[in-house]
């Protein structure tokens, strides 16, 4: 029996990739504005990997560049590998060159996870910083809008397959440390609790090769230990899926 889409999740598919971006981006910018009136500040937290790419591209040029109230914008990272921040590897060196080379952004508005340390220091370190960012008493900030991408496997940030991880706790960063389909890992990522604290979730979804996969997060009746996607549900907060219609070929409920 499949799992039917949780009410809080919108999918959103369109044509082509491209048009996912161009989407994706004008929501961006309209979420930063009413945050920048109400909080007059706006909390994003960036993902890795291949996907986000054009995002961050299109966000670094005109007009958009200009639209984005860049200096009341503060950036996270929702993982990183243990490695320095000019590591080919590293997040925050792809977020750098896509994105942030582009802005000039406030030092103090750059809040990256510190990859140079062992994982375990960076961890620790990262809670620290993300308590100072938070309201009063708080563990994290509630942040106004997180990326996040779908693996093949089911993983998104670094929550991967048949890991538990806390879902309701005050642990705001986790070491991910061992083998992963039989590679040495090092890193660190946001738990789950943090993210279903958000306001906002946009997953970045693209390409044939994430047809499998999303089919059976969304519709699947696999569990969350096989799918650590489904832990992503927040509970006072929107999931919007951005997906091109090669990833959407085998869902099977109509969506927009």
């Amino acid at each position: 029996m499949n799992r039917s889409i949780d009410a809080n999740d919108k999918v959103r598919i369109f044509e082509t990739a491209a048009e996912l971006y161009d989407v994706a981006a004008a929501r961006i910018v309209e979420l930063a504005a009413k945050a920048v009136v109400s909080r007059d500040r706006f909390l994003l937290v960036l993902a890795g990997g291949e996907t986000p790419k054009p995002l961050y591209q299109k966000l670094a040029r005109e007009p958009l560049r200009t639209a984005l109230p860049w200096r009341k914008t503060h950036l996270f990272w929702g993982d990183e590998r243990a490695v320095p921040p000019d590591d080919a590897q590293s997040n925050y060196r792809m977020a750098a060159e896509q994105l942030l080379h582009a802005l000039s952004l406030p030092e103090a508005n750059v809040h990256r996870i510190p990859g140079e340390l062992s994982a375990a220091a960076a961890a620790r370190e990262y809670s620290q910083e993300l308590r100072a960012m938070a309201d009063g008493g708080q563990a994290w900030p509630r942040f106004d809008l997180v990326l996040l991408g779908l693996g093949s496997d089911g993983h998104t940030a670094s929550l991967f397959p048949g890991s538990m991880h806390p879902s309701r706790s005050a642990q705001a960063t986790l070491a991910v440390t061992g083998s992963y389909e039989q590679r040495a890992t090092s890193r660190v990522t946001l738990t789950p609790p943090v993210f279903n604290s958000a306001r906002n979730i946009f997953f970045l979804v693209s390409g044939e090769g994430k047809a499998d996969v999303l089919a059976n997060v969304l519709e699947g009746n696999k569990s969350a230990v096989r799918y650590p996607a489904r832990r992503i549900k927040p509970h006072n907060g929107c999931v919007t899926w951005f997906v091109d219609s090669a990833a959407a070929s085998k869902l099977t409920t109509r969506h927009e």
